[in-house]
């Protein structure tokens, strides 16, 4: 079944984080997934408020979980460690 990894992310260290954007996106392509919502228009109706959302769908919930353990997703996240605050799940869809 396919899997949607969705993050909710609180920049505080823009430029930090330009850097792992850059190396995350290939990161991500390399395992098949592709970027469903990107930053855009929002609305935040419960929870914590984050100015940033971003929605990847991947083939499974194994291979988003392999992106993120892949050692080039984890020399992105790198850059994202201090540069912000981030909430990251993997769920599978009923597609």
């Amino acid at each position: 079944m396919p899997a949607l990894w969705i993050a909710h992310v609180h920049v505080t260290d823009a430029e930090a984080y330009g850097r792992y954007a850059k190396l995350a996106g290939p990161a991500i392509a390399a395992h098949g997934g592709a970027f469903v919502a990107r930053g855009g228009r929002y609305v935040t109706l419960e929870g914590t408020e984050r100015e940033r959302h971003v929605v990847a769908r991947f083939p499974s919930v194994e291979a988003a979980e392999s992106c993120y353990r892949s050692p080039a997703y984890q020399e992105a996240l790198d850059h994202a460690r201090g540069a912000s605050e981030r909430d990251l799940i993997i769920v599978e869809t009923t597609e």
